[in-house]
């Protein structure tokens, strides 16, 4: 994978692909998203088609711009439920900044800056997902260092699968039609039963026709044999000479419970392709294949810097602070998604505080919690300034999250702003921190796929929005997604007891609509402790008909 086929070619654009023609004089929305977010083009609103290319709304302004952009466009009035994330008493629906055009200069001071255009929901998670020129470079590592990488090349067998004929049962390896003289082994003592073949143990001596030999699950079968007999299959007589006779109700066919070898596969058969995932079952298909280390591309690692000096780390809230719920959080989740990230840390709101710590950071990707928007205490956009990274996207078309941004501090490190709400936050993890990791990690996004709604759902008049659901099985429409309470910005409750978030376009949805899903890394298909078909009152679960609103 190289530079060019990422778009990072010498004065190329983040986001175009490497064979396509250039934006000039045609407008391409990636160019027009980057373009906006640095302030560095006026505005031009153009109709588009499709989740990748959508018109590029102004700036928000402030008062009922919001009301009156939602009319222009036949948004209506949308009903708003009492812990809507866009909510009329939402600060962010509310926006300062021009209503124009964005200035086409970018402020170099520490000042009110000017609001840049939101980037459309689809476009900054593509933006987000070329950000990047491509994975480092892979390494060949041990085992266990290996899991959860992508593999940097194909998996091929180094020897065949068994390499060597198996008895796949307990029993007796047998030659020929029976009944078969029962052998025994030639290193076996004459005192007790014979123990015949065990796994390990290579047989030394062929076996003649019409004779058996006592062999276990995984052994070699010895030359000369044409089938195993399983041990309940067969009967063992005494013969007045001494010896012993096997007998069976049935004949033992050529072939019956041996694994041939290379019944699996031949040595330099292509076992995964590259860029498979390093599972726990993939380990073990390679260990058995030969392999002691496989070549794969190295986890991404990312620092996890917490701005807030009202977040406290332990303890119950008191003085006006409040527990930090994103440090714990934010750690296991990018462990979930293949990243490599140490225990996050807690900043103080200084500008030269965040200055140092993220000039400091040698991290592929630094994520950061709060101070992105335009408040006395946001120092995010001020440092960017400072370090001269080059902002990507800058405010998202999606609600909760709406003022997440994404820069690159050097060529091969970025950094992505979270909202310091905590479900403002997934949703920016979701939108800008996954594709990125993900194009870093070599990992191929997901499968898209649609579910069903189980209940209808309010949206927001002009932004896409993200709502936390849990699976449930319906006669009607089969698995559906059913939309949880408890989906404020602020709030974790429901996306705690969440399998994914659906995406809900400009305008909401009503019941049995499919919509996109975004998988939660560690869902499971079903939610713990939930039964199917049954919600106590007041439960997350509780689909919005039962509490009579709208979700």
């Amino acid at each position: 994978m190289t530079d060019t086929e990422w778009g990072g070619e010498a004065g190329g654009v983040v986001g175009r692909p490497w064979d396509e023609p250039s934006a000039e004089g045609r407008g391409d929305p990636f160019d027009d998203a980057l373009a906006l977010a640095n302030g560095t083009a006026p505005l031009r609103v153009r109709p588009g088609s499709g989740p990748g290319i959508t018109t590029v709304t102004a700036p928000y302004a402030a008062g009922g711009a919001v009301a009156a952009a939602a009319s222009a466009t036949g948004g209506g009035d949308a009903p708003y439920t009492p812990d809507d994330p866009f909510a009329p008493d939402d600060p962010a629906a509310a926006r300062s900044g021009p209503s124009g055009p964005v200035c086409p200069t970018p402020p170099t001071g520490t000042g009110p800056r000017p609001t840049p255009a939101a980037v459309p929901w689809h476009t900054a998670r593509r933006l987000a997902e070329r950000a990047a020129p491509g994975p480092p470079a892979p390494e060949t590592s041990a085992f266990g260092e290996t899991l959860g990488r992508t593999l940097a090349a194909p998996l091929t067998a180094l020897t065949d699968l068994p390499s060597f004929d198996t008895s796949a049962m307990d029993g007796w390896a047998v030659a020929g039609p029976g009944p078969w003289r029962l052998d025994r082994p030639a290193d076996a003592s004459e005192a007790g039963p014979p123990s015949g073949i065990l796994a390990g143990h290579a047989p030394t001596e062929a076996l003649l026709d019409g004779h058996a030999i006592p062999i276990a699950t995984g052994a070699r079968v010895p030359s000369g044999a044409t089938a195993v007999l399983r041990s309940e299959h067969g009967e063992v007589r005494e013969l007045s000479d001494g010896g012993r006779r096997l007998y069976a109700p049935r004949p033992a066919p050529p072939g019956q419970d041996i694994r041939p070898r290379g019944q699996e596969c031949r040595r330099g058969d292509q076992l995964l392709p590259a860029g498979a995932l390093v599972t726990p079952a993939v380990l073990g298909l390679a260990a058995a294949a030969g392999y002691d280390e496989l070549t794969a591309y190295r986890r991404p690692r990312a620092e996890v810097f917490v701005l807030g000096d009202e977040l406290l780390d332990e303890g119950l809230p008191r003085d006006g602070r409040i527990r930090d719920a994103l440090g714990p959080m934010l750690a296991p989740w990018l462990h979930a998604l293949g990243v490599e990230a140490a225990a996050p840390r807690h900043l103080a709101d200084e500008a030269d505080t965040l200055y140092a710590a993220l000039a400091e950071s040698t991290a592929d990707v630094v994520i950061t919690t709060g101070g992105t928007a335009s408040g006395p205490v946001d120092h995010v956009h001020p440092t960017l300034r400072r370090l001269d990274a080059e902002v990507l996207v800058d405010g998202v078309a999606v609600r909760p999250g709406h003022p997440m941004l994404l820069a690159r501090l050097a060529p091969r490190r970025h950094l992505v702003g979270l909202p310091g709400n905590p479900l403002a936050a997934v949703s920016g993890l979701l939108t800008l921190a996954e594709p990125l990791l993900r194009t870093l990690a070599a990992r191929r996004p997901a499968a898209p796929y649609r579910t069903p709604l189980a209940a209808a759902v309010t949206g927001h008049p002009q932004d896409t929005r993200l709502v936390p659901v849990a699976y449930r099985d319906d006669e009607r429409h089969g698995l559906t997604a059913v939309p949880l309470r408890f989906h404020g910005p602020a709030m974790l409750r429901g996306i705690a007891a969440a399998d994914a978030l659906a995406v809900v376009p400009p305008g909401g949805a009503e019941r049995g609509t499919e919509l996109e899903i975004l998988e939660l890394p560690w869902s499971a298909g079903w939610s713990a402790g939930w039964t199917p078909g049954w919600a106590a009152p007041g439960d997350p679960y509780d689909p919005p008909e039962a509490t009579g609103g709208r979700a």
